[in-house]
């Protein structure tokens, strides 16, 4: 299983530190939550600062875009340096022609779904995405509780991606931790995204790697 912290809940203060530390620990991917106070109560950061970001750091870079018209932005994403794109179900009309842009644009196309929307809306384009994330709280703030209702939509993304598209890979975010990540991992997820789990305590590396060690057990 690949881990994807979440900048959101590290220290902006020391974000280059913070970046490092996981980075050197083992992190997979980099989780950027970019939220625009519209899609979600919130509002994090743009292109500007992932730009700024990217030369830091090789891992790829996972950008969850939780705003509204995400087609009228994800160039920019792409252009700053983000990998991986992934925009909401809930927040377009078109989320079939996003998808298609976005592989042209040479990144990786997501979609990702809000804990009210279920499953079966991807039914017609889940063989069009590269990464399906599952919502496992409501979207706009970090450090929520896992909502285990949620363990039944990884199984039911897990069966639906098996098979109509094996190639696709299965992110999950939201109140992932010690006791929740082993759970989301037996489910079917290919990806962990971790904020508050990873960056609240004391030592992020060191528990980056004790959070990986618990799926070796």
């Amino acid at each position: 299983m690949k881990l994807a912290p979440s900048l959101l809940s590290a220290n902006f203060a020391r974000i280059g530190e913070e970046i490092a530390a996981v980075v050197d620990a083992g992190a997979d991917y980099l989780h950027l939550d970019v939220m625009d106070g519209r899609f979600v109560p919130n509002i994090t950061w743009g292109p500007k600062i992932i730009g700024d970001l990217r030369p830091l750091t090789r891992v790829p870079f996972d950008a969850h875009l939780m705003i509204v018209e995400p087609e009228r932005y994800v160039e920019a994403f792409v252009a700053a340096g983000a990998d991986i794109v992934t925009f909401h179900l809930e927040a377009t009309p078109h989320a079939q022609r996003l998808l298609a842009h976005l592989r042209s644009l040479g990144v990786k196309a997501g979609i990702a779904i809000d804990p009210q929307t279920p499953v079966a809306a991807l039914v017609d384009i889940v063989e069009d995405c590269d990464l399906l994330l599952v919502m496992s709280v409501n979207p706009g703030f970090g450090g929520q509780s896992f909502l285990e209702r949620s363990l039944t939509k990884i199984r039911e993304a897990r069966a639906l991606v098996d098979e109509r598209n094996p190639r696709c890979e299965i992110e999950v975010d939201g109140g992932i931790n010690a006791r929740t990540l082993p759970l989301v991992a037996e489910a079917g997820a290919d990806i962990a995204v971790m904020g508050s789990a990873v960056f609240d305590a004391a030592d992020p590396a060191v528990q980056l790697r004790s959070l990986r060690a618990l799926l070796a057990t």
